[in-house]
């Protein structure tokens, strides 16, 4: 099984890749990151994957489309007027940006924690959201 994973290393990020029994991680500034997340962008563009369904495509009015993210990191700041913004890219989508209010954000935060306080054998058998 095959897994990428984004973390913090002090200043720093590390893009963590593993592939069966092999891993390897590399360490990079904040400049650095942006620049691969462009890149990785860009690249993506031009291949114009023409497997990824459109969005809306064969989804029902109650259903919502599930789109992994595929960019290489997520960045999480603020904007110019103090609001949380996050940005990543998912599926054949370009980048794009979340302005969340505080509220939509503690929201977020409160989610996710509650759900990575669980062990993943355990949110597997509930499913869903």
């Amino acid at each position: 099984m095959a897994g990428i994973s984004v973390s913090l290393d002090g200043a720093n990020i590390q893009l963590s890749f593993q592939k069966d029994d092999q891993a390897t991680a590399v360490v990079m500034d904040a400049r650095a990151a942006r620049a691969l997340v462009r890149a990785v962008g860009q690249l993506l563009t031009a291949i114009d994957d023409t497997d990824e369904p459109d969005l809306g495509e064969g989804l029902g009015d109650e259903e919502v489309a599930m789109l992994d993210v595929t960019s290489s990191a997520i960045e999480v700041g603020t904007d110019e007027e103090g609001q949380a913004v996050v940005a990543l890219q998912a599926g054949a989508l370009p980048p794009f940006q979340l302005r969340l209010t505080d509220e939509e954000a503690r929201h977020v935060v409160t989610s996710l924690s509650e759900i990575l306080s669980a062990p993943r054998d355990v949110r597997t058998s509930h499913g869903g959201h």
